[in-house]
């Protein structure tokens, strides 16, 4: 019988502008049996947000923490996404899934999808989640609620900017409806995973 224990596992990588939908769109995967998927934990340096949970939401790193893992090229991907405000992605969180026999599925930041689809081209499938519009996103993180207006007003700052690298992904999903959106995730995912 062939090594198994070395085979990898595919990538899912949603990536989106905050607010667009994809963390509800991944949610809603991670619900497939069938996918065989399981939700990669990104580490971050920023202090946990309401009821977040260490190791289910995000692995907490403190800002000591989180350069020493850069120095040791502990990460698959990080990013400094405002001030000393880090996330990325440990090599170890998508070793521990493979090992697991599952597909790791990512809600994951653009800057960072792109990376992990650059190092793994052939594994990977990255998905661009569009929002009908940045009037629209404004709206969504508004009724969030969880962030004051000047960090609402620096995301979709950002969001202008992470609109324009939609073309680098391999699919856009418009989420202008969210049951259609579903949808074609679940179908491009399943397509993804069963080809060989």
């Amino acid at each position: 019988m062939a090594n198994n224990s070395a085979k990898k596992g595919k990538l899912i990588v949603f990536s989106a502008p905050s607010g667009s939908g994809k963390t509800t769109i991944v949610r809603h995967l991670l619900g497939i049996e069938k996918l065989n998927l399981e939700f990669s934990i990104s580490a971050t340096s920023r202090e946990p947000r309401g009821n977040e949970v260490d190791g289910r939401d995000y692995y907490f790193l403190s800002l000591r923490q989180f350069k020493d893992h850069i120095k040791q090229g502990d990460f698959l991907e990080w990013e400094e996404v405002y001030r000393d405000n880090f996330y990325g992605t440990l090599k170890t969180e998508i070793e521990r899934i493979w090992a697991r026999g599952k597909n790791v599925i990512f809600d994951i930041d653009v800057a960072g999808g792109l990376r992990i689809k650059k190092k793994f081209p052939e594994e990977t499938l990255a998905v661009f989640v569009k929002p009908p519009s940045v009037d629209e996103l404004k709206i969504r993180l508004k009724k969030r609620k969880t962030e004051p207006e000047d960090k609402i007003n620096m995301r979709i700052a950002k969001a202008s900017v992470e609109l324009a690298t939609a073309p680098q992904f391999d699919s856009i999903i418009k989420n202008y409806d969210l049951e259609t959106a579903l949808a074609e995730a679940e179908q491009l995912v399943d397509e993804f995973i069963n080809k060989h």
